[in-house]
């Protein structure tokens, strides 16, 4: 599957001229914006721990034994799933979830796919409403993540993607990866299908890095709180 995937994506990169997507993802990341930096580590950065904080101490702290139960009682396995992923200035660090997926030696290889036989039925549901996702708010308050950036990729897909797009994915390692992000709050999340799917994510992804500012990231987080709510309903 994995391989099927990777063989579509090369070719349909081949297929799309540098004319196309240069225009498109043309940053200028040299000079970089200090308003944006100042704003990273003095208003971003605080918020994040002070949110995270309280969000582990009101939700993690009993939402967490609630599925350690549902998971033995289920037999859903270990209730922990850590993965190695690409972080700012392309630092690795341990992303943290809730497992959803039963064992697999494939696992840092290949992504989840919609009706993925892998995904256990109490996975699904929290794959769903995006609760496996929780566990990251410890990662935002060791500083690997924060509350809103381009989503972190599997080291594999990483490498993947910065092959495919040579001189412009890695520009999304400029800030700190988040929880969620422009693109995922413009309907891109989930497995990559194709080239598009990639591009149309980096092309936002890197307008983020641009524009990053208080009013953008209230704006993301308030569209995808909304995108989730109506998932659930």
């Amino acid at each position: 599957m994995e391989i099927r995937v990777i063989n579509e994506l090369t070719v349909e990169k081949d297929r799309i001229t540098t004319a196309i997507m240069a225009p498109a993802l043309q940053p200028r990341f040299a000079k970089q914006n200090s308003r944006q930096s100042g704003y990273a580590r003095f208003v971003k950065r605080p918020a994040d721990v002070l949110l995270a904080a309280i969000l582990v101490v009101g939700v993690l702290s009993w939402l967490t034994p609630l599925l350690f139960i549902i998971y033995r009682l289920t037999g859903s396995g270990k209730l922990f799933y850590t993965q190695k992923r690409m972080g700012y200035n392309n630092s690795v660090f341990s992303c943290y979830k809730y497992r959803t997926m039963r064992p697999s030696r494939d696992a840092d290889l290949q992504q989840c796919v919609a009706d993925d036989a892998r995904i256990t039925p109490v996975g699904r549901f929290l794959r769903t409403t995006h609760i496996d996702e929780l566990p990251q708010l410890v990662n935002i308050l060791l500083g690997d993540m924060s509350f809103v950036g381009p989503r972190p990729h599997m080291l594999y897909h990483d490498q993947l993607f910065t092959r495919l797009m040579p001189g412009y994915y890695g520009h999304r390692h400029a800030v700190t990866p988040g929880l969620t992000g422009l693109a995922q709050a413009s309907g891109y999340h989930g497995a990559v299908d194709d080239y598009f799917s990639i591009y149309h994510r980096t092309r936002l992804d890197l307008f983020y890095v641009q524009r990053c500012s208080f009013r953008l990231d209230a704006r993301i987080i308030l569209k995808t709180l909304t995108n989730v709510f109506k998932t659930v309903k």
